[in-house]
């Protein structure tokens, strides 16, 4: 009897916690676009990708649509801002993505207006000397 009350507790549980939100950092349709680039490789580029969508998984209430590379031209304006300016001193190169994203009705994390979608959402990513890209920023700017 101790059994069978334990599972269905256990179950009861497992499913209470499914269809808490309509997303939770829904990455499982995104599409990327291909965006030639004189500074970075196609290998940078998606390398850079993988660190964001690893990211949007822990944005509730959240489903990434679409994520690609900003081009050289915003990249070397925001670089000159970011990494020329001292604002990551560490950092010998950065990476700038734009993104497409829903928000159901949650509003994600509550800092989102619900029931909405966000375009050219931006992600900065810095490395030192062709190592890992690190995410250091996000939003509209």
């Amino acid at each position: 009897m101790k059994k069978a009350i334990c599972l269905v507790l256990i179950f009861g549980l497992l499913f209470s916690f499914c269809g808490c939100q309509k997303y939770n950092g829904d990455v499982s349709e995104v599409k990327t676009r291909k965006v030639e680039s004189k500074l970075y490789s196609q290998e940078d580029i998606d390398a850079a990708i993988a660190v964001i969508i690893e990211e949007f998984r822990s944005w509730q209430g959240c489903k990434l649509t679409e994520i690609y590379y900003a081009g050289d031209e915003t990249n070397q304006q925001e670089n000159a801002y970011y990494i020329k300016g001292g604002v990551y001193p560490n950092a010998q190169e950065m990476i700038v993505l734009e993104s497409s994203f829903e928000v159901d009705e949650s509003g994600g994390d509550g800092s989102l207006n619900p029931n909405t979608t966000y375009n050219h959402w931006k992600w900065l990513l810095v490395r030192e000397d062709g190592g890992t890209w690190e995410h250091v920023d996000h939003g509209y700017g």
